[in-house]
């Protein structure tokens, strides 16, 4: 089958009631061992993974998603099963068998194959919050290394804006259908479609919300070499994605500096489970990413990186290109 029938297959399962990721998965691998080259909404294929209902149900979900697809088309949007070679292998090697079985994307697929570093952290974030997630996203990007975040407010945003500002690139990756997706204020005058990547699991219209986002910070995960976590608290999404980082084995690394709110006790806790300091550098007064560029050397799963010569801020400090 063609990359796009199958991801068209697999968004129809995906949107009938009931049926979830896991379930698709079994549909998947199942329809992946018959060999057969035929249809994944094939009842005998179906009959022994779905139920009867869910089964009925196909027909109207079909229908559904094709008019999904007419409007993906027009605005340029790409749908990777797990099975196209556009896939990030990276996201798969992470997740293993949680990985989104489709993802919807729309800009720069080319940045599926870069290396990258995600952020994550408070939507109130303070002044020196802020101006750490920034300043690290900044120096990355001038790295060579794509930022990868959630387009929420506060650490977010200024994670994707240092990104673009640098000249660098940066990935969205959205907790709600990818047709909802819009450039934002904040951010519109930094926006450069060469530069950016839109990433969705989701039904393409289905909104926002509180399970979205906790899954949607495991994808971030799943795309990143690394991750850089600012002011988390006790609960809520932030501190997930740190315990999934580290659930997952990879790099997590905790801003530290003087004036931590109260309210970012999360930091302490992983910090205490295990992730790293990321500490300012004496000689730049800047956050010093050289741990985290040697962290993304060891933990990456592509080839897109290489350490040239070192820079004069930091002489010590690998580098990416």
């Amino acid at each position: 089958m063609v990359p796009e029938t199958v991801a068209l297959d697999l968004m129809t399962l995906l949107d009938a009631p009931g049926v979830g990721p896991s379930r698709v998965r079994k549909v998947l691998k199942r329809w992946q061992l018959l060999r057969n080259g035929g249809s994944l909404l094939d009842a005998g294929l179906l009959q022994e993974t779905l139920t009867a209902s869910q089964v009925a149900a196909l027909p109207k979900s079909r229908e559904r998603v094709k008019r999904h697809w007419d409007e993906l088309s027009k605005r340029n949007v790409r749908a990777l099963s797990i099975l196209d070679p556009a896939y990030p292998e990276g996201l798969k090697q992470t997740l293993g068998d949680e990985a989104p079985v489709l993802l919807l994307c729309v800009g720069n697929l080319e940045l599926l194959k870069k290396t990258s570093v995600g952020f994550c952290g408070s939507r109130e974030a303070t002044e020196k919050g802020s101006a750490t997630a920034w300043d690290s996203a900044d120096l990355l990007a001038q790295r060579g290394v794509n930022i990868v975040s959630g387009f929420a407010a506060g650490v977010d945003m200024n994670a994707h804006r240092a990104a673009l500002t640098a000249g660098g690139t940066t990935t969205v990756v959205l907790a709600e259908g990818i047709l909802r997706f819009r450039v934002k204020k904040e951010i519109h005058g930094e926006w450069d479609e060469g530069r950016t990547l839109v990433v969705s699991e989701f039904g393409p219209n289905l909104p926002w919300s509180v399970s979205h986002a906790m899954q949607r910070n495991r994808t971030i995960c799943g795309l990143s070499r690394a991750m850089i976590l600012i002011e988390a608290r006790t609960s809520g999404g932030s501190i997930q994605a740190g315990r999934d980082c580290l659930k997952l084995g990879l790099p997590l690394f905790a801003a530290v500096y003087e004036g931590m709110p109260e309210s970012a006790t999360g930091n302490d806790e992983l910090l205490n489970q295990g992730a790293r300091r990321l500490m300012k550098s004496r000689s730049t007064n800047q956050p010093n990413i050289g741990p985290v560029l040697e962290a993304i050397v060891s933990f990456s799963v592509t080839a897109d990186v290489h350490r040239p010569a070192a820079s004069k801020q930091n002489p010590q400090m690998p580098l990416l290109g």
